[in-house]
Parts: C-alpha cells; sequence; structure tokens
C-alpha cells in the first residue's frame, strides 16, 4: 500500500521526525516545501551536542513557511507549528498532546533520542501519527518507528541509497519496515499534500 493511500485511510493529526548526520539539509528540504497553510503539527529530533548552543531553529526558519520554535516543557502542541528538540534533552509528547523534556540517560547514546520521541508520540496519537526516519549514522529511530508501526501509524522512511548516512534508514526498514521509502524529493511532495481531519 502506498503511503498517499494509506494516509487517506488512517487520518494522521501529528508528525514527528528523526534524523541526525545530513539531517540539517534532509530536514531543511523537507519544511520548505510545507506551503503556509500546512495545518499539522511536527516535532523534530534532531542529535545535537549538548555542549553547545543550537542553532538548528535559526538556520531552518528561512526554509520554513510555518512557526518554528524550540520545544518548551508542558507546552501543549499547536497545528500548523514545528517543534524542534533543544540539545541536551529528550522530548516526549504526552497524552494529553502536550511536550514534555527529559534528562534521563541518553537511548543509543543520544539525548534528545528519535526512539524516545517516536514512542511517547506513538502512546498519544496512535493510528493518526506519521514516523519518517531521515538520514543518520546509527540506529536511533528504529525501535521507536516499530512502535509507531504497531499502533497503526504510517511509518515513512529517507531510501538510504539517497541518504548522506545511510545507516538509520537502513536500521529503521530493517526493525520496523515501511509505508513510503523514497527519497527527499518525494517525501516533502507528499508530506506537503497531507491535510489534518
Amino acid at each position: 500500500m502506498d503511503a498517499p493511500a494509506a494516509a487517506a485511510r488512517r487520518p494522521v493529526e501529528a508528525v514527528v521526525i528523526g534524523a541526525s548526520a545530513g539531517g540539517v539539509e534532509a530536514l531543511g528540504e523537507l519544511l520548505n516545501a510545507l506551503p503556509a497553510g500546512f495545518s499539522l503539527p511536527i516535532v523534530v529530533v534532531m542529535h545535537l551536542l549538548a555542549t553547545t548552543e543550537s542553532l538548528l531553529v535559526e538556520v531552518l526558519r528561512p526554509r520554513c513557511r510555518l512557526p518554528l520554535k524550540e520545544a518548551s516543557d508542558k507546552e501543549p502542541i499547536c497545528s500548523a507549528t514545528v517543534y524542534v528538540a533543544p540539545p541536551g534533552y529528550h522530548l516526549l509528547v504526552e497524552v494529553d498532546r502536550s511536550l514534555a523534556l527529559s534528562v534521563d540517560p541518553p537511548v543509543n547514546y543520544s539525548r534528545p533520542s528519535i526512539d524516545v520521541l517516536f514512542e511517547s508520540a506513538a502512546y498519544a496519537y496512535r493510528e493518526r501519527l506519521l514516523g519518517i526516519v531521515l538520514t543518520g549514522a546509527n540506529e536511533d529511530g528504529a525501535r521507536g518507528l516499530a512502535t509507531i508501526r504497531a499502533f497503526g501509524g504510517l511509518a515513512w522512511v529517507q531510501d538510504p541509497a539517497a541518504a548522506l548516512a545511510s545507516a538509520m534508514p537502513a536500521a529503521a526498514i530493517a526493525r520496523a519496515g515501511a509505508d513510503r521509502i523514497c527519497n527527499l524529493k518525494e517525501m516533502a511532495a507528499e508530506l506537503a499534500a497531507l491535510k489534518a481531519e
């Protein structure tokens, strides 16, 4: 089943995205494709060094027509907004559709961890969640994407052959499978076409 057909049968209420090595450019391409009227919330974990100030929001903002911000603890998730995990904190989605920050130990050597975001969002949104794994050099996101699929959500993965770092998307496909495996241009067009139900 291709992703647009699956999305039509399983309405999407939120999107979670995980990226690591090469992720700034990949995220920029996806966000740049979204129209100003895109209505879904997007929550992003990008692996960052906790010891450095994050400039991710500043780097991505010129390429995004939607409000884009660093996530805050206990912040309600709003539609048509892009939230980025701050460095040094896990970012979770609570069942009441708010965000939470945690300094629990790293997962897959990472804090923020993609698995932590994906698994918490799967419990909150269940079959109405789309998880996207982009380029990266470890296995973070594979377990979380499997959880999303177990709850009936959709899983899209960047084609490992087209990713700057293939390990993370390849691990996600091996562990979770995917509803859609495609390059960034195709993924960006399909993401832009999604609408809140």
